[in-house]
């Protein structure tokens, strides 16, 4: 399955979550379910992947966490707020370079409708 199919069956997934939950929970809520659903699905996934930083072919842990990471290919990085902003997407964007992935999503779940809080990311390797 390629990153896009894999991010179109994650999104179908993540709205189910948000239609059951709702908006105004904390980000953890929606990961645990997300986690949840997503296994239950079928799909492998890594909750709070370790992210180092390699510097003089040293590995580092500075303490950066994937929120989720679906079949090794596509990094979630879930939030509540009340709008994404430019650190949210620097986020991510640090994930896939660090972890060498192809795409992300940005997804908050504390909107009316999942598909406006929703932000596909991707790295040009």
């Amino acid at each position: 399955m390629t990153e896009n199919e894999l991010a179109t069956k994650v999104i179908g997934i993540a709205i189910e979550v948000h239609q059951a939950l709702g908006p105004g929970l904390l980000e953890k809520a929606y990961q645990e379910c997300l986690f949840y659903k997503l296994e239950k699905a079928g799909f492998k996934v890594e909750k709070e992947k370790a992210m180092p930083l390699v510097f003089e072919d040293v590995k580092l842990d500075c303490g950066y966490r994937i929120d989720l990471l679906v079949e090794d290919k596509v990094v979630l990085e879930l939030k509540s707020v009340e709008a994404l902003n430019d650190v949210h997407l620097a986020q991510i964007l640090t994930y896939l370079k660090l972890g060498n992935y192809k795409l992300g999503l940005l997804i908050n779940f504390n909107v009316a409708l999942l598909k406006y809080g929703i932000k596909r990311v991707v790295n040009n390797l």
